[in-house]
């Protein structure tokens, strides 16, 4: 099974982040079960020392919405002058992402990405927001699916039929059959090949 370490490369947030991110994924009451942050050190130093984190504008905009943003977007309430400063250091363009879903309430992720030459494009912002739903399931505890229905999907995603699997795993094809409506249920997917997707997709085949 992929780490999330590996699926954070895959999605290459460096190279559209060149200034810098941090994701924070599946935050609950305090503390993310996991996260980067690739900002410039000597920017994370004065962030931290001066507790710019509670009159951050895009902090509380992800706290207070879903979806994404622009920095340039988020309304001009910044009294402690967080965005100019963070501009100095080369943080000028930027968006924030933020993400809750339905079979996790209470869990937010969400990331902030900057770049010092131009705007993110609505294309990229799609792509980001997509990528932290992903990573955002992917780190869901196992209770998605049980062992043997990822093993049914993985072998589904070699290339096996429905009859090899059940002959490789000595059960019934019925059973194989089982296995896989209730790993659809699980993910909300409509199709073995959907569910085969979703589970490559959070790193889990």
């Amino acid at each position: 099974m992929r780490t999330i370490e590996d699926l954070l490369a895959d999605y290459k947030f460096d190279e559209l982040a060149t200034a810098g991110y941090h994701l924070a994924l599946r935050v609950g009451f305090a503390f993310p079960e996991f996260q980067c942050n690739t900002l410039p050190k000597e920017w994370i130093k004065v962030y931290t020392a001066n507790g710019l984190m509670t009159s951050d504008p895009v902090i509380r905009w992800i706290y207070e919405n879903t979806g994404y943003t622009r920095w340039s977007d988020i309304p001009d309430e910044d009294g402690r002058n967080v965005l100019p400063t963070a501009a100095s250091f080369g943080l000028r363009y930027g968006a924030a992402i933020s993400v809750m879903c339905d079979n996790t309430p209470g869990l937010r992720s969400y990331g902030s990405f900057a770049r010092s030459d131009r705007e993110l494009t609505d294309q990229e912002l799609t792509d980001l927001i997509a990528a932290v739903e992903n990573l955002h399931r992917a780190l869901a505890p196992a209770r998605a699916l049980t062992a043997a229905e990822i093993d049914v999907l993985a072998m589904l995603a070699s290339g096996l039929q429905l009859k090899q699997i059940a002959h490789r795993l000595a059960i019934s094809e019925s059973a194989v059959k089982l296995r896989l409506t209730n790993a659809r249920s699980k993910l909300g997917a409509r199709t073995n090949t959907q569910a085969v997707g979703q589970a490559k997709g959070f790193g889990w085949i």
